[in-house]
This record gives structure tokens, sequence and C-alpha cells, in this order.
């Protein structure tokens, strides 16, 4: 019983799989309007996603297609994702340099 414990704390503290960078920046044409192609925005309204943490990236995105937050914009883009669309973009942001370099 102690051993499965410890297994099920170690499976709950690994984060979870990683997406495809290559995938996720295929999947990124329409992201890169309003987020700019390499995660900076040019337009101020606008976050940069570069280099933003995958997890929060995925969390957002989820949230959005789910309902669970609202933006005339964010949420019908996000609605059509799937759980590895998401993972996806979220592993090709996270890879980006914050600086735009």
């Amino acid at each position: 019983m102690k051993k499965l414990a410890v297994f099920l704390a170690l499976c709950a503290a690994m984060p979870a799989m990683a997406g495809d960078v290559a995938a996720g920046k295929a999947k990124s044409a329409t992201c890169a309007a309003c987020h700019g192609a390499n995660g900076i925005s040019q337009i101020p309204m606008y976050p940069n996603l570069a280099g933003q943490k995958e997890q929060y990236l995925v969390l957002q995105m989820k949230a959005f297609r789910d309902g669970e937050r609202k933006n005339m914009v964010m949420s019908p883009m996000a609605k059509p994702l799937s759980d590895d669309d998401i993972a996806n973009l979220a592993a090709f942001y996270a890879s980006l340099d914050p600086a735009g370099k």
C-alpha cells in the first residue's frame, strides 16, 4: 500500500506530456495574425506568447475553448481546438524566445 501511495504521488507530480513544437508551429498561422509569427504581438492589446509557461497557455486556451473564460476574439478561435492542438500550440509558443530573437 505504501508503494502505491508513493507511485501515485510521483505520477501526480510529473508534468503532463509536452506537446509537439513542430505541430504547434504548423497550427499557429491563425494565431500569428494577433500574437505575431514569433509570438511577439505588434498590436498592443494582444499579449505576447513567446516564452510563456507551457502549462499556463494550455490552461488559458482550454478555458477559452470550454467557455470558462470569455473573450470576443479568443473564445471562437479556441472553440475548434482539440486537446492535442492546444498542447502543441502551447509547446510551440513556450519554446520561443520572449525577446523575439
